[in-house]
């Protein structure tokens, strides 16, 4: 059984999931995010987010009547999987958790961030991260399972292969600074800042 070894992500990344988790409440304007659809098939949508503190990310995700899953590809080109439910309500806290699409080995993630509605996982920039990124391109349907290997949710990965193809070439955007937004543009005019 494959593992991905998760790190703690900072206070940056849980502001910024307190953000997200804001879009996708019923009622939910976004007071500190921006965001448009770049790319949308099947169960997938595609979009680029701006955030009020000039950086950018891109997001592809599927939404269920109870919750999302999403991946998150940040200027850094570090890469983020998010569980979404307005039904949790976290402290904040970890978990070991379990992710299986189809009928593939799952993949045990160790340290799972558990954040108000959230459940936040940091990918490793390493071949088993990759392996996952492929399992989801390819797979039909994912599943979310607690320590023991109870479901917890499920969500179907139809129309994935041609979302992560689109969310790669908006992280590869984003990651150059074309995606707009000041965090970029400061970065390019003063390389010591």
């Amino acid at each position: 059984m494959p593992g991905i070894v998760l790190r703690g992500s900072g206070m940056r990344f849980i502001s910024r999931s307190l953000a997200i988790a804001a879009s996708f409440l019923p009622f939910g304007a976004m007071a500190e995010t921006e965001s448009e659809i770049i790319f949308s098939r099947k169960a997938w949508q595609v979009e680029v987010v701006g955030f009020d503190d000039g950086s950018t990310a891109c997001v592809a995700q599927v939404t269920r009547p109870r919750g999302t899953f999403s991946i998150w590809v940040f200027e850094d080109e570090s890469v983020r999987l998010q569980f979404f439910s307005d039904e949790w309500e976290f402290e904040e806290s970890n978990a070991d958790l379990e992710v299986q699409i189809d009928r593939r080995g799952p993949w045990t993630l160790t340290n799972a961030d558990l954040y108000q509605n959230s459940v936040l996982f940091n990918l490793p920039d390493s071949r088993d991260g990759v392996r996952f990124m492929v399992e989801v391109a390819k797979g039909k349907t994912l599943f979310l399972r607690d320590e023991d290997g109870a479901d917890v949710r499920r969500f179907p990965l139809a129309g994935s292969s041609a979302s992560m193809q689109a969310m790669v070439d908006c992280g590869a955007t984003i990651a150059q600074g074309d995606a707009g937004g000041s965090g970029s543009a400061k970065r390019k005019s003063n390389p010591f800042n």
